[in-house]
């Protein structure tokens, strides 16, 4: 349909329903994306609802496109919901244009969708990171033939008797078994004490004396683990512990290809094509430095060329399309280490740590031990770096803040570097924080703030309309101290005073959509793919996660532990030391040390916690926070602890826990 037409007739209703969401995708796509449209035809369409991200391919927007005309140039940005055409003449574009725009066609998964066309002066697209494999990352093809392809998959028993020691019972996410030693994941390591019974299949040993021979491995592995990915099945990102195995870890990819990503401590990310029957091999900087992983999902955005079968999937997306994952089972082979690590990467190393990483707190004095050591001290250490890196206000705050009654009396307790303080000028608001660096930039951006504990706020019950309590009381390193902190906070209320709670989530993957924090990635901006060679003018920009709420009073939980024990698949670490988090990946544990990567040198009198496998081999210092993750249900559980509250909402927001209180 030819929207041009409304100047010279008048509209139908279904047409001027499709001129209303022709009009809304050109807005989205500018808020969202900064990709302007313009009222004039041009050679260049923008294809909202055409995209990789919607699970079409290639192939089959490629063969409505060209019913117009000869396609110059398709561009599809991995992971976006729309994508760029370019025609050769401008007739050919504008007839896309009149006809296409409110047409349905089918996605891969035969799900229907409309596409809604607007024509832009060009497109852009920044490409992602590196276009190189990780230093010391292999990828060999056709390791082997498709006879012992069968072979192999065949000898995997996943009906076994469970009274084998080498069953283990499906995982959350897959079917996994292991020989020689059991891989545990809460931790990437083996228990060195307890090998299992048999060894390694007696038939992997043909093919393991073959990649000696050949070189692909300097140590014949003891352990084994084989995984079965059916589509839409995964893996976190992870990295296996430095002292439990050798240098070279190799995984046989068997029955179907994969796609596995790859991240530096630094944000970059790697996407790399494992074909059926290669073979990875990860040694040096790529085994010790970068997680891997497998995010779960059906399709893979892939190289559309036949001839592309291994290696980086780049950000050519003049040449991507979608794949349909079948099920893939790997082999994935380990030497166990026996000495100490001694590799390259001391500051990522756990036998080359500095210092021992903390116990986990058995008493209320353990645990403002813990608080003091790692989180008051680092972000007195950390707070100016700290504060350049939180600058955008989250809009579910600036929601609450927005909505309080005009005069109010605001506190927010934690405020950091307050961002917050000033998002209401009809507010009276008052900062304060742990962190006196902190309250001192408070100070240079004319906020009022003062320096103290949330758990001894020195304001007088009841003074306040509303508080706000941002990413805070997750550093409280007890059941009971978190408890105490919401407590604080409501002394703090009068009578029907509302406060806002955000903390930080152990489910950072809800509702199958990965949080910000996941889903973090730096890019390259020197690289880009553009349809014509005008210069840049409009930045892509990341789309928000849409928060997940639930209006209303959450129904009744008995017990913060309870709550724990019902939501969370965690390890326990009392009586053991703090793990510590890999930077954007999954959490494992719902108390850890997160690392923060300092880019200005600390003082000289301050020492630096350099422990930890999430760091980076440069020379910037890594500090250590600790946080306790909640997990759904726990941060409602614990406000139920308190009396004269009402739960008015609770939801999930940017990775976080969230809850709106009611003083009654």
């Amino acid at each position: 349909m030819d929207i041009n037409r409304q100047s010279n007739f008048k509209l139908n209703k279904t047409e001027k329903k499709f001129l209303r969401k022709q009009i809304k995708a050109r807005h989205t796509l500018l808020r969202h994306e900064g990709i302007e449209a313009v009222s004039h035809a041009t050679q260049n369409l923008v294809i909202a609802n055409g995209g990789l991200g919607n699970g079409v391919s290639r192939k089959q927007l490629l063969s409505v496109l060209e019913e117009y005309g000869p396609v110059e140039a398709l561009l599809m940005p991995p992971g976006k919901p729309y994508a760029f055409v370019r025609y050769k003449t401008t007739e050919e574009a504008r007839n896309a244009y009149a006809t296409l725009n409110g047409r349905e066609i089918a996605d891969d998964q035969g799900q229907t969708i409309i596409l809604y066309l607007n024509f832009v002066e060009k497109a852009q697209w920044k490409e992602l990171g590196l276009q190189t494999l990780p230093p010391g990352l292999l990828v060999v093809e056709e390791i082997i033939s498709s006879e012992d392809e069968k072979m192999l998959l065949d000898s995997v028993n996943w009906t076994e008797d469970t009274d084998n020691l080498n069953y283990q019972k499906s995982l959350k996410h897959r079917r996994v078994r292991h020989f020689g030693y059991e891989f545990h994941y809460e931790n990437n390591n083996v228990d060195k004490d307890k090998p299992l019974p048999g060894g390694l299949p007696d038939i992997c040993n043909k093919i393991l004396e073959k990649w000696l021979a050949e070189g692909y491995i300097k140590h014949k592995p003891d352990q084994l683990t084989i995984n079965q990915y059916e589509p839409g099945q995964g893996i976190p990102a992870h990295i296996d512990t430095h002292s439990a195995f050798e240098d070279e870890i190799v995984s046989l990819s068997l029955g179907s290809e994969i796609v596995m990503d790859f991240k530096h401590p630094d944000g970059v990310t790697v996407q790399v094509m494992l074909p059926r029957r290669s073979l990875l091999v990860m040694t040096g900087e790529s085994r010790y430095l970068w997680t891997h992983g497998i995010t779960p999902r059906k399709f893979d955005t892939v190289q559309a060329s036949e001839h592309h079968k291994s290696g980086v999937i780049t950000g050519d997306i003049e040449h991507l399309t979608l794949r349909k994952r079948g099920i893939r089972t790997s082999f994935t082979f380990r030497k166990v280490r026996n000495t100490p690590c001694t590799c390259n990467y001391s500051l990522v190393c756990d036998s080359q740590r500095k210092e021992i990483p903390p116990l986990f707190p058995e008493s209320d004095k353990d645990a403002s031990q813990l608080e003091q050591e790692y989180v008051h001290r680092v972000y007195e250490e950390i707070a100016g770096h700290f504060s350049s890196t939180r600058h955008t206000p989250w809009p579910r705050i600036v929601e609450f803040l927005k909505a309080l009654p005009h005069g109010s009396i605001v506190a927010d307790i934690g405020c950091g570097n307050g961002k917050y303080l000033g998002i209401n000028k009809e507010l009276y608001m008052i900062g304060c924080d742990r962190s006196h660096s902190l309250v001192d930039i408070c100070r240079e951006r004319q906020f009022p703030a003062f320096a103290c504990d949330a758990l001894a706020v020195p304001l007088r019950s009841g003074s306040c309309d509303a508080c706000i309590s941002i990413a805070v009381i997750h550093h409280f390193a007890t059941a009971e101290r978190r408890v105490a902190a919401l407590q604080e906070l409501v002394r703090l209320l009068r009578p029907g005073g509302k406060a806002l709670v955000y903390v930080w989530a152990m489910e950072q993957e809800y509702n199958n959509q990965k949080s910000k924090y996941l889903r973090g990635n730096r890019i390259n901006p020197e690289k880009k793919e553009e349809i014509n060679n005008d210069k840049s003018t409009h930045g892509l920009l990341a789309k928000q996660m849409p928060g997940v709420s639930s209006q209303g009073s959450v129904p009744a939980v008995p017990s913060v532990d309870d709550a724990k024990e019902k939501g969370c698949r965690s390890r326990k670490v009392t009586n053991s030391e703090l793990p510590i988090h890999t930077n954007r990946t999954s959490f494992h544990s719902q108390d850890v040390l997160v690392p923060w990567h300092l880019k200005t040198k600390p003082a000289k009198d301050k020492p630096v916690n350099t422990f930890g496998p999430a760091g980076s081999h440069d020379l910037s210092p890594v500090l250590h926070r600790y946080y306790h993750v909640f997990c759904e249900g726990e941060l409602e559980a614990a406000c139920r602890t308190l009396s004269n509250v009402r739960i008015l909402q609770s939801y999930y927001d940017q990775g976080n826990w969230c809850a709106i209180l009611q003083k009654v």
